[in-house]
């Protein structure tokens, strides 16, 4: 997808705790999915983390504090998070993508956004379930 195609879109939009680091995400969520793995888990502090991808070049950071800090948690990929407030924001990767979490998003309800599948699922605990759920409309 074209970028101009894209700004014809209704972007996604969101932020950290604090409301230093913004971004605006133009077009449709990639890969949405849930993941469990030990990675997400110490990243966030859950036991699963709900994520979608864009592409970096559709993905700008429109808040005071610019772009988020970042932590390099693998060979291919950076952690981001706001340094004023420790809130995790999702990941940029190497391929060139953005990775971000589905709860620093203003508005989570949009289809493009629903999970579809969950990746680590022995990582956790036995008595944790987490189901991708078909919309209903």
């Amino acid at each position: 997808m074209t970028r101009a195609i894209a700004k014809r879109l209704k972007p996604h939009t969101g932020g950290c705790l604090c409301g230093a680091i913004r971004f605006e995400a133009l077009g449709t969520a990639g890969k949405p999915h849930t993941c469990s793995c030990k990675m997400c888990q110490r990243h966030s502090g859950a036991l699963t983390l709900a994520w979608v991808e864009f592409p970096s070049e559709a993905v700008t950071w429109t808040g005071p504090g610019g772009a988020p800090s970042v932590y390099r948690s693998s060979d291919y990929s950076s952690r981001a998070f706001c340094p004023a407030c420790g809130s995790s924001l999702g990941a940029i990767d190497d391929a060139p993508v953005v990775a971000l979490l589905l709860g620093v998003f203003d508005k989570t309800s949009a289809v493009d956004l629903i999970p579809k599948s969950h990746s680590y699922r022995t990582a956790r605990p036995k008595w944790w379930h987490v189901e991708a759920v078909k919309p209903t409309t």
